[in-house]
């Protein structure tokens, strides 16, 4: 697990801000202890005959009062900015490597957006908060060593206390640490689980399950609400603790210095001074609160780190040689898939067809490295995948999908989006491939429409992921379901863009209609995720099993290419 490295990488980053953090504090703390020896002093002069003297030493108490309030504001900015660059540095990292790993993340979509926004906001404070424990550390232990200078039997009275002291500090982050954790991993389970249910929102509508779903939703809100109730009663009792702990031992100290000061061992300024001193010394509100921060953020941080154990997908250096994209599998198998052995010509137009569960998606997906294959190797003219650069292999192996995601801003910053960026004449020719230029241009500013702006239909979604696709056409194009929402006729218009050559090189297309299927030069059949049968759809229609795919009664191949619209529901 990755979760230690991560936190030590963490202060690391944050190293610089974080001194000047520990500089400020130091400077805050020395300032404060410095003024009750001041305040004892300028006491002392005042009930004495010199009172002329102690004009200078009023001038520096309050020097030392105006630096305590300046270098607490100072604190105060250099923390929030630390904290807030810490966190956005942290949100790049994990993004990132979420992003790099890609499908394989495995993590619910709520679950990481409450790691990057809470969780993140909760680890990005730590290196700051690390620099002040370490000053606040000071405060305390200056405020023991000053009241030792002051009068030892004073310093004496408190050391005698301090070990209970000690212990409720190491009781409260032991009980903290594993609450935080328990409390972190249900709040992400309910953030998943909203998350899957607001995008499934008109499925469970339509089901009339809402109760169902939220109490689905909400199952993890008593185990959240039974760690939040721990530690508050954690918190509780410790503040209670304290509460009854650090008065009576100040009081203490105030009587053993009120016995000195009777004696004439101490005087009145020496009492004051060593009230203020044991104040300081058993002043761990302060410490307390940057311990419970400093737990969270560790426990923030290790759920941060988990998203990192995921392996990114990696890359070569090399280059596809000439060619026309063609496909070929060895001995690939990937989820669904098992030993398959595929090869496709370059040029050729191949449907992927098969019952719900066969493979379809995931063969698309190992073809154009989505995700690696689990065993196996996919090759396009000749070369491995993985050996490709990154931008080679964008570049050459374009995809569309049953569901694209609208990015880019505008619509013809989405139909660009890529690894490279189309002028506008070809943005508008893969939209008109597409059957997608009529609808854009009707919009209020065309091209130039934000995206947010423009309600679209599922089929429109899907033109555009087409004409994306189009667009970034390579040696390899990749259609997954890309056609499933657009009607018979726009469907037969993009199927002619795609089959009569607008987009060069090798077409892998997802099938669930016959027509599709019947256009294409050969057929990949899976069947319990194996291929098998590669032949054109004309051979394999004799087939009653090939048949049974599409659900469609026996007919000819010759009727099949003007087939009614068929196909089955699941997507592979």
């Amino acid at each position: 697990m990755a979760q230690r490295p991560f936190l030590r990488e963490t202060v690391r980053r944050g190293a610089a801000p974080a001194a000047l953090v520990l500089l400020l504090t130091t400077a805050l703390a020395a300032a404060s202890l410095a003024l009750p020896w001041a305040l004892g002093r300028t006491l002392d002069l005042l009930l004495g005959d010199d009172r002329a003297a102690a004009g200078p030493w009023l001038a520096l108490c309050a020097a030392l009062t105006g630096a305590c309030v300046v270098l607490g504001a100072l604190d105060g900015l250099v923390t929030a900015t630390a904290n807030a660059r810490t966190t956005a540095r942290i949100r790049d990292r994990v993004l990132g490597h979420v992003l790099a790993a890609g499908p394989r993340a495995g993590l619910a979509e709520g679950d990481l957006v409450a790691r990057l926004v809470g969780n993140a906001a909760q680890a990005g404070p730590v290196p700051a908060t690390l620099a002040a424990i370490l000053a606040a550390v000071l405060t305390p232990v200056g405020g023991l060593v000053a009241l030792a200078l002051t009068d030892g039997w004073t310093a004496l009275a408190l050391v005698a206390g301090l070990p209970l002291l000690v212990l409720l500090l190491k009781v409260f982050v032991r009980a903290s640490g594993d609450i935080s954790a328990a409390y972190l991993r249900a709040q992400g389970e309910i953030a998943g689980r909203l998350a899957e249910a607001v995008e499934g929102a008109r499925t469970i509508t339509a089901a009339g399950t809402a109760e169902r779903d939220a109490a689905r939703i909400l199952a993890p809100l008593p185990e959240l609400s039974r760690q939040g109730h721990r530690m508050w009663a954690v918190t509780g009792r410790s503040t209670a603790q304290a509460a009854a702990l650090l008065p009576l031992l100040q009081l203490v100290v105030l009587a053993v210095a009120g016995l000195r000061l009777a004696d004439g061992a101490l005087t009145v300024g020496g009492l004051l001074a060593a009230w203020r001193y044991a104040v300081l010394a058993t002043g761990t509100g302060v410490l307390v609160g940057l311990l419970n921060s400093l737990v969270r953020g560790r426990t923030a941080a290790d759920r941060l780190a988990e998203a990192l154990d995921v392996p990114v997908m990696t890359y070569g250096n090399r280059r596809l040689p000439h060619g026309e994209g063609a496909l070929e599998l060895r001995s690939v198998s990937s989820g669904p898939l098992s030993d398959i052995d595929l090869y496709v010509p370059g040029g050729a137009v191949a449907a992927v067809v098969g019952r719900s569960g066969s493979g379809k998606s995931a063969l698309a997906a190992v073809a154009g490295r989505l995700t690696d294959p689990e065993r196996g190797t996919v090759l396009v003219d000749g070369v491995p995948l993985p050996e490709l650069a990154r931008d080679a292999l964008r570049r050459e192996v374009g995809h569309a999908f049953a569901r694209p995601a609208l990015l880019g801003g505008t619509v013809g910053a989405t139909i660009a989006f890529g690894a490279h960026r189309p002028g506008p004449e070809a943005v508008a020719e893969a939209a008109r491939a597409a059957c997608a230029d009529d609808f854009v241009r009707r919009l209020p500013l065309g091209y130039a429409t934000a995206c947010a702006e423009a309600p679209m239909s599922g089929g429109e979604a899907q033109r555009l992921g087409l004409a994306r696709a189009f667009a970034h056409s390579g040696r390899l194009l990749i259609l997954d379901d890309a056609t499933s929402s657009l009607d018979s006729a726009t469907e037969l218009k993009v199927e002619r863009a795609l089959l009569e050559g607008r987009t060069p090189g090798t077409r892998l297309i997802v099938a669930h209609r016959v027509r599709t299927a019947a256009r294409a030069d050969l057929v990949v059949w899976l069947d319990g995720g194996r291929v098998r049968a590669l032949a054109p759809h004309a051979e394999l229609w004799r087939l009653p099993e090939y048949r049974a795919v599409f659900a469609e009664e026996p007919e000819a191949p010759e009727a099949a290419r003007t087939a009614p619209d068929s196909r089955e529901p699941g997507d592979g």
